[in-house]
């Protein structure tokens, strides 16, 4: 009962936790644009076989009623319930473990597929405890200390295997506090700021070229009318020689007749 309460336990911590554990973890994410270090992968300790925990006691139990002589034992309604539990528990044996051991050692530390495992066993040793009980009225001294030693031999590999069972889910429950943790890091976690890149030289500047401005167009069309007009007033009359610079002027004044 006691190992029932401590995996219901897990079971519902780990669901209810991993939903939690989604939704911190990516909510950094999405606020900062970072993406937080991951977590460390926590491997689980390697739980052994329950096959190897139970087999050799489930063989023994199995030996020890098939070699059973019921009909040495004394006669009465004792007698008959203890053969009828016996078949029972072979068949069990034969037809129903084989099967559950196969899954629960098909997922080494899964304590949903080991629960069944230990359920069936606490039955069947319920079971063949009223075989030695009714075995210590009715059977022989010989049977009665073999029944004895086998219910012995199935007890102490159902503690042991109800000591697996809550050795896993202890190291399931601490996985889940240390992820829990781990979690809130995660979601405390500010991812630094980069370093500054290096800084590139400046390029040197250059000199700036000087660009005579253009003349508006109506200034240069006054200025070419103004040129053209000052041309035209300096070209001598037709019949008129130019006179050098320097040159004398020559005396236009009439001179008088000679009496």
């Amino acid at each position: 009962m006691r190992i029932a309460n401590a995996v219901v336990a897990v079971t519902v911590f780990a669901s209810s936790f991993a939903l939690c554990a989604g939704q911190e973890a990516h909510a950094p994410e999405a606020a900062s644009g970072t993406t937080a270090p991951a977590a460390s992968a926590v491997s689980a300790p390697l739980a052994p076989a329950p096959s190897s925990l139970l087999q050799p006691s489930l063989d023994t139990v199995r030996q020890t009623l098939s070699g059973l002589r019921v009909e040495k034992w004394k006669r009465g309604s004792v007698r008959d319930e203890a053969s009828s539990d016996i078949n029972s528990i072979m068949v069990d044996l034969q037809q129903r473990m084989p099967a559950l051991l196969k899954d629960a050692d098909g997922a080494p530390g899964s304590l949903s597929k080991t629960l069944p495992v230990s359920r069936h066993v606490d039955a069947l040793y319920d079971v063949l405890l009223r075989v030695v009980e009714a075995s210590r009225m009715a059977a022989p001294d010989e049977q009665a200390n073999q029944l004895r030693n086998a219910l012995e031999n199935l007890e102490k590999a159902r503690l042991a295997l109800d000591d697996s069972m809550e050795s896993v889910a202890g190291s399931q429950e601490k996985q889940l506090v240390d992820l829990r943790v781990t979690v809130q890091k995660q979601a405390a976690f500010k991812c630094p700021a980069p370093p500054p890149p290096p800084a590139c030289p400046k390029p040197e500047a250059k000199k700036p070229v000087r660009r005579k401005p253009k003349p508006a167009a109506g200034v240069t069309s006054q200025a070419a009318t103004g040129s053209t007009a000052n041309a035209t007033q300096q070209k001598p009359a037709a019949g008129t020689t130019q006179q050098k610079p320097g040159a004398a002027k020559p005396n236009t004044t009439p001179q008088k007749p000679q009496q």
